[in-house]
């Protein structure tokens, strides 16, 4: 017992909405549902919990964690609730890293990772099921994650450095339990891996061709499985690659929960993802997991928090990255550079990318997860970045056309997302260029193929097209647009079509 408040806990009992008499009476309830009919919880334990800092014995934080999950409607974890023994959560330790995550995703022991994922997997699961998942809480602050995470992902990540050192390399690795409906999890060889870094890409396919929406699901359970093999140590060759395709399916869980608006829940995927590639010994991975990140910020419309995740990103990501993932990662950075206005800035950032672009002789394999940043993405995302502009500086709408007519010639099929992106991105920068014809042709390209995908963020997008087709609603083929659009874009509460 610390004998300080557990402001974590009081925070979330607080939106809650429950009595203190209430949570005990519905943890005594819970906790025989999952097998413990011999747990008796009273109202001053509850107050001691929230008042004193006191932390209860298992299995009551994961009986706490699946209340609070449910009643609010996300993802709610040990950390979350402050109730891990091993040190107090966010509390610095002498050499300056952070003892384990949370609920800012700061990070945790590298004992706990496998236990962190499975956990927070299970709750997510749960959550589908019972039909509540929701975008919860707030995002935590760029800025916060950073600088929290600089220290811990600057050291050396090899994971014979970070691992409990064990006798037995098939031992089960003694993490708190987490997570439910788990099985009993057993050591995996190199086939069953095989299969698994296959399954990743089967994943990532359907993902870039109809959005994130339709296979979250099954991506989560998978990684949920994965977790539960992570509890055991397996040889090292193995371990790592078993930590890469839990980074891996981390980043996928992350980028479809970011394409169907769980953005709370996607910030804590990209947050696994790099602790996960981290544990296998693989920098540029964390470093491209946290840029996915900065991409949601850009997205949400915090361009300055991106901006900061971009720079441990980049400086996160060791002397191993390929110039493909460094121009990748300098094209996310001009798109943040567009959205605040800094068109000298953005432009001096792309041109590096591309620089870094040409550089690549491919003479290195690339990896499995930048496979997806072809030439079609390097003007995919210039586009972007040129019609973000365009919104302070008109001119740029012709760069951002050149782009987009470039990424739209050299798509190849499959992804489908991206040419909705593309279109759209070219009928905007249309718009703001003053040439409306061949917005509404680029328009309804855009428009006649959302119905088979399932990402919410191109209807965002086409919500900001829309946004500047305000100013032809006089003119009779952009008025009958603007009302197809309004009829297609799905109900969101609190958003409506801006006139």
């Amino acid at each position: 017992m610390s004998g300080q408040p557990n402001t974590r806990l009081n925070d979330l009992f607080g939106l809650a909405g429950w009595s203190k008499g209430e949570l005990a009476r519905l943890v005594n309830r819970q906790a025989a549902a999952m097998g413990h009919p011999q747990l008796a919880t009273d109202t001053s334990r509850v107050r001691r919990w929230i008042d004193m800092g006191e932390i209860p014995r298992d299995p009551v934080p994961r009986v706490l964690a699946a209340l609070f999950t449910e009643r609010l409607g996300r993802v709610v974890t040990i950390e979350d609730l402050g109730l891990v023994r091993h040190g107090r959560a966010g509390k610095r330790q002498g050499g300056g890293g952070l003892e384990h995550q949370g609920p800012d995703g700061v990070p945790w022991a590298p004992e706990r990772t496998a236990a962190v994922l499975t956990e927070f997997t299970g709750m997510d699961l749960m959550l589908n099921r019972r039909g509540l998942v929701g975008a919860g809480a707030a995002l935590a602050a760029g800025s916060a994650l950073s600088s929290a995470m600089h220290d811990w992902l600057h050291t050396d990540p090899a994971l014979a450095a970070d691992a409990p050192r064990i006798t037995d390399p098939l031992t089960p690795l003694h993490a708190d339990p987490a997570g439910f409906d788990r099985y009993e999890a057993a050591p995996i060889g190199s086939q069953e891996i095989e299969e698994l870094e296959r399954s990743v890409e089967v994943f990532r396919a359907w993902d870039a061709s109809r959005g994130g929406g339709l296979q979250r699901k099954a991506v989560v359970g998978q990684l949920n499985e994965v977790g539960g093999m992570l509890s055991y140590r397996h040889p090292d060759h193995l371990q790592r690659r078993l930590w890469g395709v839990a980074a891996n399916l981390a980043v996928l869980a992350g980028w479809m929960s970011h394409d169907v608006g769980l953005e709370p829940t996607a910030q804590k995927y990209f947050v696994i993802a790099a602790h996960a590639a981290r544990e296998g010994g693989d920098r540029p991975r964390a470093g491209e997991a946290l840029s996915r990140a900065a991409r949601q910020k850009i997205h949400l419309g915090a361009p300055d928090e991106a901006l900061d995740l971009m720079k441990l990103a980049k400086s996160g990501s060791g002397d191993d990255v390929l110039p493909r993932t460094k121009a990748m990662l300098y094209t996310i950075e001009a798109w943040a550079q567009a959205s605040l206005g800094k068109g000298q800035a953005m432009r001096r950032t792309l041109g590096e990318a591309e620089d870094l672009f040409v550089s690549d002789k491919g003479d290195v394999p690339a990896p499995s997860w930048m496979q997806m940043f072809d030439e079609a993405d390097l003007h995919g995302m210039q586009a972007l970045a040129y019609r973000t502009l365009a919104e302070h500086e008109p001119g740029a709408a012709v760069m951002a056309q050149h782009h987009a007519k470039q990424a739209l010639a050299l798509r190849e099929g499959g992804r489908d997302r991206s040419k909705i992106f593309d279109n759209i991105s070219m009928a905007s920068a249309c718009f703001i260029a003053d040439d409306p014809e061949q917005a509404d042709r680029y328009a309804r390209l855009a428009l006649s193929s959302m119905g088979a995908n399932s990402s919410h963020r191109t209807w965002d997008r086409l919500r900001e097209m829309y946004r500047l087709t305000g100013q032809y609603s006089g003119y009779p083929k952009i008025e009958d647009l603007r009302q197809e659009i309004k009829l297609a874009l799905p109900r969101v509460p609190g958003k409506r079509a801006q006139a």
